[in-house]
């Protein structure tokens, strides 16, 4: 009966270090899969990234995702694996991109544009 009480022992502490925190992975990826809606910047399983544009309506299971301006791809819910942000509105990203094209581009006092100094002695 002693011996195998480091065997039930080793046992549990592979479930503690290993079958555990793979667990939580599982469920942690599960939540983040249900929880993608249009508007999300998302990265694939296969490294594509794009934005979720919608959620199909057949499918609960499909999302189309924009991978460039005009291109879209058809994918399965379950093919992303991280996500960038969370949704925004329309109206919050274009108050976000007025306020970066209003601020104005400031040159430090002194310095004058192209007139770096290259480093050389010329004798």
């Amino acid at each position: 009966m002693a011996g195998f009480i480091p065997l039930i022992l080793i046992f549990g502490l592979m479930y503690v270090l290993m079958i555990r925190p793979q667990q939580r992975k599982v469920k942690d990826q599960q939540a983040l899969v249900s929880s993608i809606s249009a508007g999300d910047e998302v990265v694939l399983s296969s490294g594509i990234f794009g934005v979720v544009k919608e959620v199909d309506g057949d499918d609960e299971n499909v999302l189309w995702i924009e991978v460039y301006s005009g291109i879209e791809l058809k994918i399965l819910r379950s093919a992303v694996d991280r996500r960038f942000n969370e949704a925004t509105t329309v109206a919050e990203e274009l108050v976000a991109e007025e306020l970066v094209a209003e601020e104005p581009v400031t040159e430090e006092p002194g310095e004058e544009v192209g007139s770096e100094e290259t480093g050389s002695d010329e004798a």
